[in-house]
């Protein structure tokens, strides 16, 4: 339990931010009439099936070539947490659309289970690229990418090597690798990260000989009175009717929890090492003003070369973003996948 609770220190640690959980625009699950929906499947490059929902507006032309986004979920979610409501609103303003689950994930294929392999994810993106691009209905010259929370850094990440993906939108982005290395406000030492690491490697003995798989980090499954801003935010998210998913055949009580030894895996990610060779690509981070993540975008920012812009949302927090659809800033992304995705 000790080194879950290292983990803890390090991800629900919160100096001063304000969250608001207001619900009464939330619409997680939202459908549209003038958009349509398939459940589609496509091989990654080492030959794992990738599941994804592709989304087409009802007034396609036939024969006609159009502009594409891929949409990633939050890290520990599915598409159907965020990343499917992204793509539909995408969709209806005449983008085609593919939400995807990344490897371990989901739908994808992955074993064991909510494993944490950072290139993997970033490998996801890609994938989407290959299947997008090869149907006869996509411009492959046009294929952008929104990554929410976590797959705002694998986005970045695969967009560094892959530069089919044409223009990068980020949402609510966690810096994965440095949210595990310092903790947010750089609030986890050198010593409680060399700990993490040590315990987290004594667990590979333990499930090399067939041991129980621990978890770590994720969203608390219940309240107290003890419980942090950040842990009420994303229980008001993951663990209510307003985005709470369970795939198929999986334990609700492992949603959204990584395994304990693979989590080291992202003390050895760095998505915003040379996120300047992107350019001249364009990047757009979409953060909330309170957003307790906030800092993540205003450092891939800092970072990124030109064409760039760091769009803040007012009163707005991390998971707002994920499904208040009066917050989120659809016409904000529109217009960027427009100018660039044409």
């Amino acid at each position: 339990m000790k080194q879950i609770l290292s983990l803890a220190v390090a991800f629900f640690m919160m100096l001063g931010a304000s969250v608001s959980f207001a619900q009464t625009d939330a619409d997680n699950f939202y459908q549209s009439s003038s958009v349509n929906r398939k459940q589609v499947s496509f091989p990654n490059q080492y030959k794992m099936k990738v599941a994804g929902n592709l989304f087409l507006p009802k007034e396609m032309k036939e024969g006609e070539r159009y502009p594409a986004i891929i949409v990633g979920h939050p890290m520990g979610a599915v598409k159907e947490q965020s990343a499917n409501l992204y793509a539909t609103k995408m969709a209806e303003r005449g983008f085609v659309t593919l939400s995807i689950d990344l490897s371990f994930w989901g739908g994808s294929e992955g074993e064991p289970r909510n494993a944490v392999l950072p290139e993997l994810y970033a490998e996801s993106f890609s994938a989407a690229v290959d299947f997008l691009g090869t149907r006869p209905f996509v411009n492959r010259e046009y294929i952008g990418v929104i990554g929410i929370c976590g797959s705002g850094s694998f986005a970045i990440s695969a967009a560094k090597i892959d530069p089919r993906l044409k223009a990068v939108a980020t949402v609510s982005m966690y810096n994965m690798g440095a949210a595990n290395r310092d903790g947010l406000k750089h609030a986890l030492t050198l010593e409680q990260r060399k700990q993490i690491m040590a315990e987290a490697a004594e667990q590979r003995y333990t499930e090399f000989l067939g041991g129980e798989t621990k978890y770590t980090s994720g969203t608390v499954h219940e309240l107290t009175d003890q419980s942090t801003p950040i842990e009420r935010e994303f229980y008001e998210f993951y663990r209510i009717p307003r985005g709470e998913f369970t795939p198929e055949g999986a334990d609700p009580l492992t949603t959204t929890h990584p395994t304990f030894s693979s989590n080291v895996k992202f003390m050895n990610f760095y998505p915003f090492n040379d996120i300047e060779t992107i350019s001249p690509r364009p990047m757009l981070f979409i953060t909330g003003e309170n957003a307790h993540s906030r800092e993540f975008s205003e450092d891939a920012y800092r970072r990124a070369a030109q064409p760039k812009e760091l769009y803040i949302v007012p009163g707005a927090g991390h998971v707002d973003l994920y499904d208040r659809v009066s917050l989120i800033p659809f016409d904000k992304l529109e217009t960027f996948f427009k100018e660039y995705l044409k």
